[in-house]
């Protein structure tokens, strides 16, 4: 690696702003706020707008899309019935 190009590589707490939660990890991000983990060190403080502990993928709450149903309301929505034929029902 060349000397003297790279960001600093050092550890940072980043705090989930809609849960609260916080992780110490390394990471070039840098902050002028501070705060102070469990271990009494002061550490640059990152606040993320969503991270694992609130992204609905690994809290459990991801919504599960009805295909079956958007299909039917298109249907509704434009007048297609399944008999009425279309582009290849000539």
């Amino acid at each position: 690696m060349k000397p003297d190009i790279h960001p600093e590589y050092h550890p940072v707490v980043f705090q989930d702003a809609n849960t609260g939660d916080r992780f110490l990890t390394r990471s070039t991000a840098t902050s002028d706020r501070t705060t102070e983990w469990e271990d009494g060190t002061t550490y640059p403080l990152v606040t993320v707008e969503i991270s694992s502990a609130s992204h609905p993928f690994w809290t459990g709450t991801q919504r599960i899309m009805d295909s079956a149903g958007q299909v039917e309301k298109f249907r509704r929505r434009y007048g297609t019935s399944p008999g009425r034929g279309g582009a290849n029902g000539r």
